[in-house]
């Protein structure tokens, strides 16, 4: 099994209705892409011991109503126990649609952490991406790993070779293969306005959670509806 280094603190929801455990629902929590992301968010707290970003948190459709809010909960009890005291989440609201019109992603707000009673604190920076034919996005991090030749860059030139890039040759120049790459699979960029930024301050009660210091504004009201799915060539 690949572990991820990016992950802190791993938590499963379990069904248990059929006497065998299965598992329903996954919450991640971990280091940022950078230390910013965090530091700029909780600026009194320690970037990934005192402060962590939800990575992910899945769960299956058919776990009942409010199984969210529960398991969202949960681990935040969890967290504060061992003495996590602020959470990041974001929420992607562009829509994601294969090459061929398939809705993959219907681009959330965050009905979840609103829910909670997270801190809305607007959008992280825009930026253009780069949307794969199978709906999927090429990050930035990925694609430096294949021109620079970086731990995990074979997974990133087996997808793209998966939806039908040439394979690259002995002695290519990798960041010459990329361009090509994408260009020969069809990738197309799409403008992001950015996802939704909500933060999560832990405490046992409402003074300790207010003693946490934001730094970002509150925003009110918290958004509603998902972004158009606009691209550029």
């Amino acid at each position: 099994m690949q572990i991820n280094p990016a992950a802190k603190k791993t938590f499963g929801l379990f069904n248990i209705a059929e006497g065998e455990a299965r598992l329903s629902g996954v919450a991640v929590f971990g280091l940022s892409v950078s230390r910013a992301v965090l530091e700029r968010a909780l600026p009194d707290l320690e970037p990934a011991i005192s402060a962590l970003e939800c990575s992910r948190f899945v769960l299956l459709d058919e776990c009942p109503a409010n199984s969210e809010s529960w398991f969202l909960a949960r681990t935040f009890d969890a967290l504060l126990a061992s003495d996590v005291r602020g959470v990041v989440s974001f929420a992607d609201p562009v829509p994601r649609r294969t090459s061929t019109g398939k809705l993959v992603a219907v681009g959330h707000v965050g009905t979840i952490y609103q829910a909670s009673n997270a801190t809305y604190t607007g959008r992280a920076t825009a930026r253009t991406i780069k949307l794969l034919p199978d709906g999927t996005v090429l990050n930035d991090r990925s694609a430096q790993k294949v021109r620079k030749q970086e731990q995990g860059h074979e997974y990133v030139e087996a997808k793209l070779m998966f939806l039908g890039a040439p394979a690259p040759r002995a002695g290519c120049n990798p960041a010459l293969w990329l361009r090509d790459a994408l260009q020969a699979v069809g990738a197309v960029n799409l403008r992001h306005r950015g996802a939704h930024r909500y933060v999560f301050r832990l405490g046992k009660n409402q003074r300790e959670r207010e003693r946490i210091t934001l730094g970002y504004p509150d925003l009110k009201p918290y958004p509603k509806g998902p972004d158009s799915s606009g691209r550029t060539h």
